[in-house]
This record gives C-alpha cells, sequence and structure tokens, in this order.
C-alpha cells in the first residue's frame, strides 16, 4: 500500500527539494530546523499522521538483530533528529528504527555556524555541527513524554566537549543512565571528528575500557545492546583492534561508518568547500563505507548496521551483501527523500 515510488520521487524532487534547498537562502541547517518543526506539527494531529501512513509504503520484512526486532532494515541514522523533536513521524515515513542523537550529558550548542554544507554536484553532506543538543535528559524526557513509537529507537550518546578525554566514561555512564529505559539500543559514537579528541577514544585501550564500563552497566540493569560506532578512517588494524576489543567487552555489534576527513571523489563544483572543517557524508563515501562493513563482517560474527552513502536501492543491497544486517540512512534521504525508503525497503524485502 503507498503512493508509486515513482510518485514518491518525482513529488520530492520537483516541488520539495527545490523550496527546502532555498530555505534562508540556501542555509542548510535552517532548512533542518524547519523540516523538524514541521514534522513535529505532522505528529501532534493523529489524521495527518493516518495520511501520510496510507502514502507511505511500510517494511514487511521484519528482523532480529541484537535481540531487538525491527520491523524492516532501513533505519534513520543518528544526526538528523537529535533531540527525538519528530520522532512521533518517522515510522510512518517507512523507516524501521530511528537512531536519536549524538547527545551528550550536558546540553551544549555545538561548533559555530554556518557549520552544514550541502555539496550538490558531489550528493554529499560536510558537517561540523559539534554534537548540538539539548542533553541526555531532555532527549530522555521527550521519549517519556510521547512513550512507544512502533519501531526500536537507538540512542547515540558522545562525549560533551567541555568534558576531559580522562573523564569521558562518566559522561558516558551519566547520558546512558538517563536513556537506557527509553533505548532499544545504544550506539557509542567515539567516531565524530567534530569533538576534539573524541576519535582517541577509539584506540585499543581506552576504547577497551569505556565499552567494559557501559557494558557492565547495561547487564546489571537494563541488557539494553551496546553498538561501537567507528570512523570509516581506521586503518585496517585499527578495525580489527576495535572488533576485538569489542567482542572482548561482549558489546552487541558495529555501527560502520561514521562521516569521513577525506575529501576523495568529489565533483569539480565542489572542491570551493572542500577545504571547510568538518566530516563529509554522501556518496564519495559509499565504497569505503561498503568495504568496512564487509572487513568487520568476515573477520567476526558481531552484527554491523551499515550506514554512508546509501544513495539508492543498489547500494543498500551492497551493504547487506557485504554482511550488514540493517541500513541507516542520512545525506540519502536528504537529496531523495522518502522514496529512498520506500525503494530500501522493497530491495531489502
Amino acid at each position: 500500500m503507498g503512493l508509486p515510488t515513482w510518485a514518491l520521487r518525482t513529488g520530492y524532487r520537483n516541488a520539495v527539494r527545490p523550496v527546502l534547498f532555498r530555505v534562508g537562502g540556501g542555509d542548510a541547517e535552517a532548512a533542518h530546523h524547519l523540516t523538524l518543526r514541521r514534522m513535529a506539527q505532522v505528529g501532534e494531529h493523529p489524521s495527518a499522521i493516518r495520511a501520510l501512513a496510507l502514502g507511505m509504503p511500510q517494511p514487511s520484512s521484519p528482523i532480529e538483530v541484537a535481540g531487538v526486532r525491527f520491523p524492516g532494515r532501513v533505519g534513520l541514522a543518528a544526526g538528523v533528529d537529535k533531540d527525538g523533536v519528530g520522532v512521533k513521524v518517522w515510522k510512518h515515513l517507512g523507516f524501521g528504527h530511528v537512531e536519536l542523537g549524538t547527545v551528550t550529558a550536558q546540553a551544549q550548542p555545538g561548533n559555530p555556524q554556518p557549520r552544514l554544507f550541502r555539496l550538490r554536484g558531489s550528493d554529499a553532506i560536510i558537517n561540523r555541527m559539534g554534537f548540538n543538543n539539548n542533553g541526555a535528559q531532555a532527549l530522555a524526557d521527550r521519549l517519556a513524554e510521547v512513550g512507544p513509537i512502533g519501531i526500536p529507537i537507538g540512542v547515540s550518546i558522545g562525549k560533551t566537549k567541555v568534558t576531559p578525554v580522562e573523564d569521558a566514561i562518566g559522561d558516558y555512564l551519566t547520558s546512558l543512565a538517563a536513556l537506557e529505559e527509553h533505548a532499544d539500543y545504544f550506539a557509542i559514537n567515539v567516531s565524530s571528528p567534530n569533538t576534539p579528541g573524541l576519535r582517541s577514544l577509539q584506540d585499543k585501550e581506552p576504547l577497551a575500557e569505556l565499552l567494559a564500563e557501559l557494558v557492565t552497566a547495561t547487564a546489571k540493569r537494563s541488557r539494553t545492546p551496546i553498538f561501537v560506532k567507528i570512523a570509516p578512517d581506521l586503518t585496517d588494524s585499527a578495525i580489527d583492534d576495535v572488533l576485538e576489543v569489542a567482542l572482548r567487552a561482549d558489546a552487541s555489534g558495529v555501527i560502520a561508518t561514521n562521516t569521513t576527513l577525506s575529501r576523495d571523489g568529489l565533483a569539480e563544483a565542489d572542491l570551493p568547500l572542500a577545504d571547510e572543517a568538518g566530516g563529509l557524508s554522501g556518496a564519495p563515501l559509499t565504497r569505503r563505507a561498503r568495504y568496512v562493513v564487509q572487513r568487520i563482517a568476515s573477520r567476526s560474527s558481531l552484527p554491523v548496521i551499515g550506514v554512508g552513502g546509501v544513495m539508492n536501492a543498489d547500494d543498500g543491497r551492497a551493504l547487506i551483501d557485504a554482511g550488514a544486517s540493517l541500513v541507516q540512512i542520512y545525506s540519502g534521504f536528504i537529496y531523495r527523500g522518502p522514496a529512498l525508503v520506500a525503494e530500501l525497503n522493497r530491495a531489502l524485502s
């Protein structure tokens, strides 16, 4: 049931996206916040939600990953709806799960604006948002208010910028404690390039200490699955180290990958933006994300959530073929809209 994919694709490309891309004089972050506000408004009107659900094809092939039942393989990646503003609506757009965050133990404004850039010729985005969010407790309060949304909720947690790296464990534990009642799984974000020192937590010893504490904490109470999210820029040996640590800590899985510091694969028209600091997502990341997923899947039994450069149904199928159990989209959703969710649900059934 739902509108044909061609109608979703054409409507978004010809009507919705041109308007969104002009919001704020072309400011990507202004369009992002406007979209979330509109979604929040839709979420407050049951008739609007019913109309949305009737228009969007829904997933029909459930799968269990890390003990969590997902109605479909396609999820929304972290970074789109950090504070759960549109959380009532994502299910009705066809998503089988949503990953909120990244949130931190303390609320923080993130990096100075502008900090989000569209590279339209490359189907890519550069962001240096810096974990702007209202804090873990605010998200917990939001989810308590909303109640069950009909699909699993993942929560990505990261380190507060002002917290020294040596105190990161306590910072993560604070977010974990605030949100474990509401999360179906946690994504441990140690791979964003936009918080100073954060990626050092991917190193073998710091990661081992962090994961051991987090897994132990959930085992005592909620047993919420713990996934570790890694950067695409890790060397093969560093990926293998992460896997060794994750297995030893009894983590539930790996999310591969976060954004990249590389600027390979950009269209010539986008090269003036290449020097903007931040992580790159979108089509230039497609092959690297697939490689990292394949390496993880071939060297461990840990479930993998594949994310990075999923711009069409073939990209999604390729990640599943590489060994991912689930896929997530972010940049592809910005450029392709709800049609991409429908195409992926059909392709991955």
